[in-house]
């Protein structure tokens, strides 16, 4: 039974012979180590293209604004799977990445989406604040929540949020996806009662969208950026280990709801 389209496997990213590896149409050993940075080189495998200087600007301060936030879930999640298999280092990093998802991390993707709708809805010469407030109307009627706003630590603007916009302005990108990321800021009061701010999560795709990276390509910036936040973690793990710690504080907290046996908790 013949599932999708194709029935032949292709791939425009690479190939190789005995004396050539070939990424993105360019000789890796003649043209690119060495020649490029890593950031341009995740852009030229992404889109296959090499990046405007902006989007060389744009990309490399999302992947450093992102990288690392202290002891989020997913840290905790990587530091205790090394603390009980620390021959894993591979498994420890998967676990911190199997937690992106529409909460953490992912949400980057999702507030692309958003704004793309907007974006889509104003048109060219629309206004944004009217698109942006009948998109967000629909996520709420819909019951969905506006992803990338509001943060449980940063009830002001998260402060990476004007850092990766001033880097935008600075190398002259587009603007257009942080004008619609402002304008869904101010209509959110009006629609959900409260007012959340821009955090890091919208602030990625407003600036990203505004240098072309790929939409669908979005959640793989701050999957990319947090693995590297990860293994600084797990080196410190292997050093320094707290994942234990983080269990024995989980089972301090936790409160058992549910109904005990006769005897249970007796001294005998």
């Amino acid at each position: 039974m013949k599932i999708g389209k194709e029935t032949v496997p292709r791939t425009a990213i690479s190939t190789s012979d005995e004396n050539t590896i070939v990424v993105r149409g360019r000789n890796l050993s003649r043209d690119l180590i060495g020649k490029i940075s890593f950031t341009d080189y995740f852009h030229l495998l992404v889109t296959g293209k090499l990046p405007t200087p902006a989007a060389t600007a744009v990309l490399d301060a999302t992947l450093v604004a992102i990288a690392e936030h202290g002891l989020v879930p997913s840290v905790q999640a990587s530091r205790m799977t090394l603390a009980a298999a620390p021959d894993a280092l591979q498994g420890a990093v998967a676990a911190g990445i199997l937690g992106c998802g529409s909460v953490i991390l992912g949400a980057s993707e999702t507030a692309g989406r958003l704004f793309s709708e907007i974006d889509k809805r104003a048109g060219a010469g629309g206004d944004l604040d009217e698109a942006a407030l009948a998109v967000v109307k629909a996520y709420r009627e819909a019951g969905k929540s506006i992803p990338g706003y509001g943060h449980p630590l940063h009830k002001e603007r998260d402060p990476r949020v004007d850092a990766l916009f001033a880097v935008a302005r600075e190398h002259g990108a587009d603007l257009r996806f942080i004008a619609i990321a402002d304008a869904v800021e101010r209509v959110i009061p009006g629609v959900l009662g409260k007012d959340l701010k821009l955090n890091v999560s919208a602030a990625i795709p407003a600036v990203l969208l505004g240098v072309g990276f790929p939409l669908l390509a979005l959640k793989g910036v701050p999957i990319l950026a947090r693995t590297a936040g990860l293994i600084a973690h797990l080196n410190e793990e292997l050093e320094q280990s707290i994942g234990f710690a983080l269990s024995y504080q989980a089972s301090r907290e936790v409160v058992y709801e549910g109904e005990l046996p006769e005897g249970f908790g007796r001294k005998s």
